[in-house]
Order: structure tokens, then C-alpha cells, then sequence
């Protein structure tokens, strides 16, 4: 197996469009999606989780007139909607779309889930699709006694040779999943073959040290693309005061962040145009996905690369030991 050529180093993550940090309306949505747009942004990734179908149908309604040869879209599996008789689900999502979801990783649910974002979406096919959320964090939202690697175990024997099908197919260029932590990942390696991951919150200015320890070394020694989601730590480092979406930060976090906010005080640097760079820097990354929820803000993301950092920046944060030695900067 060749590895798969990502073409973009940056673009835009869903999580804000499905409402998970406010309620965005339809017409803010589409006004950030089209800022994306003009800013020149051409990957654009989404999921039937993120606002229980919001965020795919906002960003349907959005390129569903593109010309679908000039952008890449992924979205995920894992989780089946299905209509709500009664009361909403209790979930992060602010006025989220009136679904309950299960987690489902066989095969059959695996088709239909791309079947059901494809209508969300109104368009034919998907570039990437992730395993979504198939991860230790997850474990107390599954069911009573049923682990992540319970549903690894069936999405080994289901999801992932499906997926392989689908590609065979010509329905999605590529498969992997997209999750928080770095163990799924390994173990993906271990039992297929995998075209591309999304690692969320996992490579970032203030957390990086497992993936320069585990995950990158081990994407070198793939075929499999790598993608580093929410850069930004869900919003810490681009000043939203939020962590790892509904995360409690921990103090040794908390005393990194401060730290290096007063250098990038210091220096006057913008924090969110160094994280994004930050996290691109790696020679194993191949793009950098990052939300938005206003016009402005999905604005400057798209032009944080070509913001000058100093380099005393970089270089007094590994003297503090802030970052990493071995951590690659721009």
C-alpha cells in the first residue's frame, strides 16, 4: 500500500458548525463557511456526532453547489442516528438536531452511516472516513460494561474491513479513525491497514510529549497519513478558556499554558497563529484541521502561516522547558 498524499495543510473541523461550544444560527454558520471558503480552504471535515447531524447539514447546504473535484470532505462512523420519540439525548451539543444516537461499529452500520451522511451532506461521495471515537475516553459513555476495546474487537471484524471495501469501491479514497488518544491509533496498525488518522488534542503546545514519545514514530513507520485536529486545545490557546472540549484542565497544563502565554506576551506573538504552526511543524503531519465559529476567526486561522514568529520564541520555550527538545518548530 502507497500512502495516501494529503493535499492541504490546513483546514476547517466541524465541532463549532454542529453548535458544540454556542448556538451558532444557520446564517452564522454559513457566513464562516463561506469565509473558509474565500480564504482559500478546500479540506473540510464533519461527523454525524457533531450537533447529531447539525454540522453535516450545515456544511451540505454550504458545498453541496462547489464543484465536489475542487475540495476534500471526511466525516466519521460509529454512531447511528436515529429519529427521537420524546426528549433529546443529554449531550455537549447546544440545540443540536432532534436524533438519539448509538455507538455501532459493525460493518452494516459502518455502510449505512456513509449512506446517512451522504444524504445529510447532499453530495456523492467522501474523500476520508474516520472511526470516530473509538478511544479509552470514551468508556464511560458506552454501554454498561462495554470497553473501547470490546468495540475495537468489533470494528476489526466489521467497520475497518468495510471501510476497505468502500475504498475498493471508489466511495472514499481513504479510512482510519478519529480519536483523542494514541492507543487506538497503535492498535489500528497492528491489526490493518490503515490510509489516514485524525489525532485530536494530542499534538499541541501544551501536550505533546506521548505523540513525539509513541504516535509519531509510529506513523513514520506506516503508510498512514497523519492529521492533528484542534490544535488549539478546543479553544486554551486560541484565548476561548475552554480545554479539550469539556475538559478539566490539569495544573501541570494550567502552569504550561501561563507560562507561555507570557512569552508569547514577550515576544508579541499570536498565540493562535503559533499553535497552528506548532502543530504543522512535524515532518510527520500532514495537515492541521482547526474549527470556527465566526467569519473572522476562521479568517485569521487561514492566514496564521504566514504570521513571522521570532525564533527566540521558540528557542526560550525550549530553554524554559515548555516544550519539548525534540518538539520541530517552524
Amino acid at each position: 500500500m502507497s500512502k495516501l498524499k494529503l493535499e492541504h495543510k490546513f483546514g476547517l473541523g466541524g465541532v463549532a458548525i454542529g453548535n458544540g461550544f454556542k448556538d451558532l444560527s444557520d446564517v452564522q454558520a454559513e457566513k464562516t463557511l463561506e469565509a473558509a471558503w474565500d480564504a482559500g480552504l478546500r479540506y473540510y471535515d464533519t461527523s454525524p456526532w457533531y450537533g447529531l447531524g447539525l454540522s453535516e447539514r450545515r456544511f451540505g447546504h454550504f458545498l453541496h453547489n462547489k464543484n465536489r473535484d475542487e475540495y476534500v470532505l471526511s466525516s466519521k462512523v460509529g454512531r447511528l442516528l436515529t429519529a427521537t420519540q420524546g426528549e433529546l439525548p443529554e449531550t455537549i451539543w447546544i440545540n443540536p438536531s432532534p436524533f438519539n444516537y448509538t455507538y455501532d461499529y459493525s460493518a452494516e452500520a459502518a455502510r449505512r452511516s456513509v449512506e446517512d451522511s451522504l444524504q445529510r451532506l447532499g453530495v456523492e461521495r467522501l474523500d476520508y472516513v474516520f472511526i470516530h471515537d473509538l478511544s479509552p475516553d470514551h468508556n464511560d459513555e458506552y454501554e454498561d460494561g462495554v470497553t473501547w476495546e470490546d468495540h475495537f474487537e468489533v470494528a476489526r471484524k466489521g467497520a475497518m474491513p468495510e471501510l476497505a471495501r468502500m475504498k475498493k469501491e471508489g466511495l472514499i479514497k481513504g479510512w482510519g479513525l478519529g480519536v483523542n488518544t494514541i492507543e487506538p491509533i497503535l492498535k489500528t496498525l497492528e491489526v490493518a491497514e490503515p490510509d489516514v488518522f485524525l489525532s485530536a488534542i494530542q499534538y499541541s503546545l501544551v501536550e505533546h510529549k506521548e505523540s513525539l514519545d509513541r504516535l509519531f514514530p509510529a506513523i513514520e513507520k506506516s503508510d498512514a497519513a497523519l492529521i492533528v485536529a484542534a490544535p488549539f486545545n478546543a479553544g486554551l490557546l486560541s484565548g476561548q478558556g475552554r480545554y479539550n472540549y469539556s475538559g478539566t484542565m490539569p495544573e501541570d497544563i494550567d502552569g504550561r499554558y501561563k507560562a507561555i502565554v507570557k512569552l508569547a506576551d514577550k515576544y508579541e506573538v499570536d498565540l493562535a497563529a503559533a499553535s497552528i504552526q506548532f502543530s504543522y511543524a512535524p515532518g510527520v503531519v500532514d495537515t492541521v484541521l482547526a474549527g470556527a465559529s465566526r467569519p473572522e476567526q476562521v479568517r485569521e486561522n487561514s492566514r496564521a502561516f504566514e504570521v513571522k514568529i521570532p525564533s527566540e520564541f521558540w528557542a526560550e520555550l525550549k530553554e524554559k522547558g515548555l516544550i519539548d527538545e525534540r518538539a520541530e518548530t517552524p
